[in-house]
């Protein structure tokens, strides 16, 4: 999660990529939907071509301007998105949703929720637990030896299981992790 985080945690780059999926491509795009000031929107486009979710193409060559395609690593990114408006509309909004998801064929209200791919089961705080991948660090995996609940069995533990493991030594935008 945390490497994650280094290259989509910052609240603009967020938005960045919320305007990409829903259409936006050039700087210009960006600056006027988002009110962003230019120096802050050029460091966070060029941190996600750097990351890979978007590329850059010239469009023009005098003056020279380039455009923000999404790859796939940043389509990949429009559940988690769609997920963490769900949230903000159910916690955040307290007279009713700024915007809802529908589906864009029938027009009807969706609510987008997080789905383990091979089972279709609803992903929720209690049912899931976290096991070393073959990725993982030697001290993630001692830390993870057993099946660790990730939830409110983990909360009540204090969260010893990963203490000290997968921290970020600094944010990725220049910010305190």
């Amino acid at each position: 999660m945390a490497r994650s985080l280094e290259q989509i945690g910052d609240g603009w780059t967020l938005l960045v990529l919320r305007n990409a999926l829903l259409g936006a491509r050039r700087f210009q795009d960006f600056e006027q939907t988002l009110r962003i000031p230019p120096n802050t929107l050029s460091r966070r486009l060029d941190l996600l071509v750097a990351h890979g979710l978007f590329a850059r193409r010239a469009y023009e060559e005098r003056p020279p301007r380039d455009e923000y395609e999404l790859t796939d690593k940043g389509l990949d990114l429009a559940p988690v998105l769609l997920a963490l408006s769900a949230w903000g509309n159910r916690w955040l909004a307290p007279h009713g949703a700024l915007i809802v998801c529908a589906d864009r064929a029938t027009g009807r209200r969706i609510d987008p929720i997080v789905v383990d791919r091979r089972t279709r089961r609803e992903l929720v705080a209690g049912r899931v637990a976290l096991r070393a991948g073959p990725g993982a660090s030697p001290a993630l995996r001692k830390s993870l030896e057993k099946r660790v609940p990730f939830g409110p069995a983990a909360s009540r533990g204090g969260g010893r299981a990963l203490r000290g493991v997968g921290r970020p030594r600094r944010a990725a935008l220049g910010g305190a992790p």
